[in-house]
Formats: structure tokens, sequence, C-alpha cells
């Protein structure tokens, strides 16, 4: 407990004598914190947004009608119920079937283009079948359990395959980015703190030096130090939260309801109190992890 007692008022001694350096180690903190932090809150929203967009990636079974298959004719209940029994029966690609009749198809349509519609004589659309996937990813691989063996009664199965081809590919590129970008922002961040804290240990090098020729252990003297790179990063990660939740409160809610990122209800940033325990917890680690290592070369007495 003395141990710990003199390690506590050591660090805060030295924290007081070496002002400068220890502002400059916490605003290095606050920086890379607070850019991690804005990133992850904008990548993780920009995931979500790409999930929800994968989301709308559906299957479209349409059946026939006897202007579409005149040989075969417009297609029995049983037909249609034999191409339903399909899609259910393989529940681990798809999550969800809905049948559309030709009259809701229709009543969609007209509401959409009401002057076209109204000149139509009769309804020329056929029954349909919505199979949502179980994910995203897995449209085409729906798409093929009717393609590969097609059914009787099904006029043609479709689901956009150039347009979901390009929407997967660009929610792909997007979640590549956003882990990379994190990574590289973690190394940067720990490549900054650490040369900062090195400028700080190298302004105190006699004094380790005399610690060692008195005979203290690598520990007893490398215990401030840490101590020091934690408070120092608990300082720095706790400004950024404050940045953040400003930010939050006078840039971000007005854009959540009335600007681009409205995009709807199911899309969203990681939790505010999660990013904020994410950057507190990297901040600790950080500052006690760029002490730890960077004092090593000094211990060599």
């Amino acid at each position: 407990m003395e141990r710990l007692k003199l390690i506590i008022s050591e660090s805060l001694r030295s924290l007081g004598a070496n002002l400068s350096t220890t502002l400059a180690a916490t605003v290095t903190v606050l920086i890379g914190m607070f850019l991690l932090g804005l990133f992850i809150a904008f990548g993780s929203w920009v995931v979500s947004w790409s999930d929800h967009v994968k989301r709308g990636l559906v299957v479209k079974v349409y059946y026939c009608t006897d202007d579409t298959c005149p040989k075969q004719g417009e297609a029995t209940t049983a037909q249609m119920d034999a191409v339903a029994r399909v899609a259910t029966a393989n529940s681990s690609l798809v999550k969800n079937v809905v049948f559309v009749s030709k009259k809701e198809a229709y009543d969609a349509e007209r509401k959409k283009h009401p002057e076209e519609y109204a000149l139509l004589p009769q309804n020329p659309l056929p029954n349909s079948l919505r199979v949502i996937p179980e994910r995203g990813d897995d449209v085409a691989k729906v798409a093929a359990l009717f393609t590969a063996n097609p059914a009787a009664g099904v006029q043609k199965v479709d689901y956009g395959k150039k347009t979901t081809s390009q929407v997967l590919r660009f929610a792909h590129v997007i979640e590549a980015i956003f882990v990379i970008a994190v990574v590289l922002l973690l190394l940067a961040s720990t490549l900054l703190i650490a040369n900062t804290i090195r400028l700080s240990i190298f302004s105190r090098r006699r004094e380790i030096e005399v610690m060692k020729l008195v005979g203290a252990t690598n520990w007893f003297v490398r215990g401030p130090f840490m101590l020091e790179g934690l408070l120092c990063g608990f300082a720095g990660a706790f400004g950024a939260v404050v940045l953040l939740i400003l930010g939050k409160e006078i840039a971000l809610r007005p854009l959540l309801h009335t600007g681009p990122l409205n995009a709807g209800d199911d899309v969203g940033a990681i939790a505010f109190g999660l990013n904020a325990l994410i950057l507190v917890v990297t901040g600790l680690l950080l500052g006690a992890a760029g002490s730890a290592l960077t004092i090593r070369r000094f211990l060599q007495v």
C-alpha cells in the first residue's frame, strides 16, 4: 500500500512538473480519440445504411397469365402453392415469403402512376411472389432456387441482377473501407501517443538513471510512468467524449431529422454510450501501453 501511494504521488508530482509534455500527450490522445470516435460513429452508420439497402433486395417470382404464357395458360393455385413451398422449404436462405395478387399489384401501381393506369382497359399485371432473403448477400442464391429448376406456372424470376450486384459491391467496399480506416487510425494514434510520451520520458532520462543506480526495480520505475500514461489517456479520451457530445447535440441532431442522414428508422450509428466506453478504454490502453513500451529502452542502465 505504501509503495502504491508513493507511485501515485510520484506520478502526480511528475505530471505537474512536466506540464508541457503532459498537455501535449493529453491533447494527442484527445485528437486521436475524437477522430476515432467520429469515424466509429460515421462508419457504423454507413454500415447500418448498407444493411438497410441490402434488406431492400428481394426476389420477385411472376406467375404465368394467359397473355404471357399462352401455351400453358394462367398459373393454377396448385402451381403457385408448389412454387411457394420451394421458398418456404429453404428457411436458411429465405426470411419471408409474401404473395401479391394481381389486384394488389394493380392498386399499388395505380397509386404510383394514376394517369397511365386509368387508361388501361383491364389489369395486365400477374400474380407474383415476393421472396425476401435472410441476408441481402444471398439474393442470387434465392433466385437460383427458382431458375435452376423452373417450375410450372412461373413466367419469370427477377431480382434486378445488375442493380443488385452494384448495391452489394458498393456495400462490401464501404464495409472494407470502414475496417481498414479504423485499423489505420488506431495505428496512427498509437504512434503519435507513443512519440509524445517518448519526448516526456526522454526529458527525464537522468531521473530514471539515478533511480536505477540507487537500486530501484524496473517495475518501480515503470509504475509512475504507466500511471501517467493512464491519466493522460483518460483525460484525452474524456475530452474527446465531451467534444463528441457537443457535436452530437449541435450538428448531428438536426441532420438526423431533416438532413441526408434521415434514411429510415432501422438505420443508425453505434450507441453513443458504447462508443464513449470504447474511446475511454482505448485511451487508457494506449496511454499505459505507450508508456510501458517507450520506457523500456531507458531502463537499460
